[in-house]
């Protein structure tokens, strides 16, 4: 089982308002991620939220969602919140940030199946050239998960385990772009 954790308790200190409400194309860039993620092969998908306006999108939705009282922690507090709260029988948390509006099911598809074809401990996408999001570790990897602080996320057991890393190549930049500032939304837009 492949558990779809999605970060969305962030503070969108760069765009000065809640970025993941905003629209392209007559939705929220929330509930674009959302709706992507559901109609992928993640079987199973968590929602980490600090507003309640993002839980009633996840709840309208049909994805569980955990509120994130210490938000303030950085990203390895949604990090710990969304594996204590994933089924017990997931094999792998796939990390999804909540502003990558751009992000396909082709892409999910493609490295859940990298995933599961070499059961790596660590599947990440590289777009044109970048590393990016989402990234999926093994289940194995659950305590050291649990064991990171501050906002690096995963970055830290990356690079402890470079050699266990399976990189899936993409060239649509595209894909991999999140929305961080006002003029990246307009640009986009």
């Amino acid at each position: 089982m492949i558990t779809g954790i999605i970060m969305a308790s962030g503070f969108s200190s760069r765009m000065k308002g809640n970025k993941l409400l905003l629209e392209l194309k007559g939705i929220s860039i929330i509930e674009r991620v959302i709706k992507t993620i559901k109609e992928s092969d993640v079987d199973s998908v968590i929602l980490v939220y600090r507003e309640d306006v993002i839980k009633k999108i996840g709840m309208k939705n049909g994805v569980k969602t955990v509120y994130n009282d210490k938000a303030y922690l950085g990203q390895s507090q949604s990090i710990r919140l969304g594996i204590e709260h994933s089924p017990i029988d997931t094999e792998a948390y796939m990390f999804f940030v909540a502003d990558q509006p751009f992000l396909d099911t082709y892409t999910i598809n493609k490295l859940i199946g990298a995933f599961k074809a070499e059961r790596n401990q660590i599947v990440m996408p590289e777009y044109n050239g970048k590393k990016g999001n989402p990234v999926i570790f093994s289940s194995r990897l659950k305590d050291e998960l649990l064991n990171i602080h501050g906002d690096m996320g995963g970055r830290s057991i990356i690079r402890k385990r470079h050699g266990e890393v399976k990189i899936v190549k993409f060239s649509n930049d595209t894909l991999g772009k999140d929305i961080d500032t006002w003029d990246e939304y307009i640009r986009w837009r």
